[in-house]
């Protein structure tokens, strides 16, 4: 796999488990790229979804796509604090097209004083049955569940403010 190279502007393509294209970001400037995770920052960043519908991204936002773990973080920055948005989703790849990824549904949002709910279990147990997902497959994902909530309470990697401020500094310095 080639990584983007540092402060390249890339896109990002969600996917449905059939292969669906679900959701684009159009430009995401890469921050960090090395075979364990791509690091990235956008600002009023064009998002397509899939019916066609597109809208445009209201704060900055550093995001984080791990290839070996099956969530990415969105943390996105706004005047009372950091809020993140965590998809559940396959490892993410990049080819000379995209980032990409596959979205499975469940969601997990994170508010700026480190409570957080999970979304979309419907939404997932309805695509699971429709899509056919693998047992092995949702067990995996709900074992990503328990362990994107314990980044959360130890504030690893993206939900440690640290990460958030150098990152956002840095995107701003470029």
């Amino acid at each position: 796999m080639r990584f983007p190279r540092v402060g390249e502007n890339i896109q990002i393509q969600s996917y449905k488990h059939d292969g669906t294209l679900h959701r684009v970001w159009e430009q995401t400037r890469v921050l960090k790229a090395d075979s364990n995770v791509i690091i990235g920052a956008n600002d009023q960043t064009i998002v397509t979804e899939s019916d066609g519908r597109r809208w445009r991204t209201k704060e900055p936002a550093i995001t984080y796509f791990s290839t070996t773990e099956w969530f990415n973080i969105i943390c996105m920055i706004r005047q009372d604090g950091v809020y993140y948005y965590c998809n559940l989703g396959s490892p993410a790849t990049f080819d000379e097209e995209a980032l990409k990824y596959i979205d499975y549904d469940l969601d997990i949002k994170v508010f700026p004083n480190r409570s957080y709910k999970l979304l979309d279990e419907d939404e997932y147990s309805l695509h699971k049955k429709r899509m056919n997902y693998p047992e092995k497959l949702d067990n995996i994902l709900k074992n990503h569940v328990k362990e994107l909530i314990l980044w959360i309470k130890e504030e690893r990697g993206p939900f440690n403010l640290a990460f958030v401020e150098n990152w956002y500094r840095f995107y701003k310095s470029m």
